[in-house]
């Protein structure tokens, strides 16, 4: 049986209560290298976003999902599918957490394996992608963790605090399709 429950976490549709959580999170500019974001967010648009986050993954080309860890439900990070294909069966995958205090609890580790057996098991994707900043110590070892394999680098992809940045493109392959 699929689930989107794991041990520790589980990983939900939007809710319309989430928009403080999102709006924090698309303004947080410690993030914005990782995340292609280069301006911030206003409420309204967060809220019109998650007027549309019912949308199919087929119709939205998106899934993103929030990362919890009680019944309570308040999000602790998010996971997305982006760039979804359903012609070639692939699609990128995306993921933030927090703080570092759940950084540190391996709650990214088991939302990618959450996400990777239900993009494999549910949608019958064959291939999944991440792009990571090869500065990014943390999500190379998450992502390889999970079998990823370094396909390539793109020079000065990123432009970081005036500094251009390399960015490895990581994929993994479902074997059982």
């Amino acid at each position: 049986m699929i689930t989107l429950k794991g041990e520790n976490i589980y990983l939900r549709a939007l809710e319309p209560n989430d928009l403080e959580f999102i709006f924090a999170m698309e303004n947080d500019e410690s993030i914005w290298n990782v995340s292609n974001t280069n301006t911030p967010y206003s409420r309204f648009l967060v809220r019109q976003y998650l007027e549309n986050a019912h949308q199919d993954i087929y119709e939205a080309k998106q899934l993103r999902l929030a990362i919890c860890q009680d019944e309570d439900f308040p999000a602790i990070g998010l996971i997305d599918l982006f760039e979804f294909d359903p012609k070639n069966n692939r699609a990128g995958v995306g993921i933030v957490i927090q703080n570092e205090e759940n950084k540190r609890q391996n709650i990214g580790s088991e939302a990618l394996g959450l996400l990777i057996n239900y993009a494999f098991y549910n949608l019958n994707l064959h291939q999944l992608y991440a792009n990571i900043g090869v500065e990014n110590a943390a999500s190379v070892a998450l992502f390889t963790k999970f079998g990823f394999e370094k396909i390539g680098i793109k020079k000065d992809w990123i432009l970081f605090h005036n500094h251009y940045q390399d960015e490895a493109m990581f994929q993994l392959i479902n074997k059982n399709i």
